[in-house]
């Protein structure tokens, strides 16, 4: 007897002013025989537009709610009718701040309640959502609270076929980062890292590197102290427990080629630190993940695009990335990976 069908995941719209709706449609038009369905939450209007602007050849299907998505799949891209706005590409407004909220909110919500396998969020304007009372850092944070969870429990890691690294600061000052940073935040993070990617990714023994904060990791003492103060205990006391965790691994080396293949993630101390080397290496294939939640959430490592928007030039290579990412998260946890 076949597997049935997997679950749909849901899509939430993004800001419609930017390149979420064109590069939602690609990524259907990419993978729409690949057997493994999805639904956007909201904005047909937007999308139906978007899809005249752009050229495509596929129907846009309304389905009332989210059980008709994986027989809609077949005929064409299912969005889930309710709230919409005009498309107006390029020009976001508070309309379109209001409908990217709406399908965030409700494509958690189907979620939850069983009703997809996990969620992949477009781009959001931060900007625009604070105008219609978005009072989060992040979607991050809007998801765990969603889950009953304290954001700190919700890791944010970047993933692409080659690469994962998981900022342990993010959006703060540098200046900030040493203030910030304590053997607890270390170990708290690193150990929900390896329960995910043992559970999310089939990794049975996650081997984690860790990066100093200084040039050379402080050079015994001489560039700072943090890696002896800090980051070293927080590595013991994670060996202790038994987790393969290497470190402090200094900054400039840690992603060089000979390195790379020895860890499975690595835990980098501020921001930059681990996005840039993901954008170098992975662009089109960045995959922004959120780990420690109940729920499978998944969202292109790339912002709004606002200046290109509506102009056929959007790249959906990491929407494509973190919808087939979301589907292989949901099998690894049902056991069908």
């Amino acid at each position: 007897m076949a597997d049935p069908a997997p679950s749909p995941l849901a899509i939430a719209l993004g800001d419609p002013a930017g390149i979420g709706p064109e590069v939602i449609l690609r990524s259907y038009d990419a993978l729409r025989r690949s057997g493994q369905p999805f639904f956007v939450v909201g904005g047909f209007e937007v999308l139906r537009n978007a899809a005249e602007r752009i050229g495509t050849d596929f129907t846009i299907v309304p389905i009332a709610e989210a059980g008709e998505a994986q027989m809609a799949f077949h005929a064409g891209l299912p969005v889930l009718a309710g709230i919409d706005a005009p498309y107006t590409p390029g020009m976001p407004s508070d309309e379109g701040a209001a409908l990217a909220l709406y399908s965030l909110a409700e494509a958690i919500r189907a979620v939850i309640l069983g009703d997809a396998a996990g969620v992949i969020t477009a781009p959001v304007s931060k900007a625009q959502l604070a105008k219609v009372g978005f009072e989060y850092p992040g979607q991050t944070e809007f998801l765990a609270e969603a889950c009953g969870m304290a954001p700190d429990d919700a890791v944010m890691m970047l993933a692409g076929p080659t690469l994962r690294t998981v900022p342990l600061t993010v959006h703060v000052a540098l200046s900030e980062v040493p203030t910030l940073l304590s053997p607890e935040l270390i170990v708290h993070k690193a150990q929900i890292v390896a329960a995910a990617l043992k559970r999310d990714f089939g990794i049975a023994n996650p081997r984690i590197a860790v990066s100093g904060l200084n040039p050379h990791s402080g050079e015994d003492g001489k560039f700072g102290d943090e890696e002896s103060r800090i980051i070293e205990p927080a590595i013991a006391s994670l060996r202790a427990q038994g987790l393969d965790v290497a470190g402090p691994v200094p900054g400039d080396a840690l992603f060089t080629p000979l390195l790379r293949p020895t860890y499975d993630a690595a835990l980098c101390m501020y921001h930059d630190q681990a996005l840039i080397p993901i954008k170098a290496l992975e662009f089109d294939a960045g995959v922004n993940v959120t780990l420690g939640l109940p729920i499978i959430r998944t969202s292109p490592d790339h912002g709004t695009a606002f200046d290109i928007a509506g102009q056929g030039k959007a790249d959906a290579g990491a929407m494509i990335a973190a919808i087939r990412m979301a589907g292989e998260m949901a099998k690894a946890r049902s056991g069908k990976a």
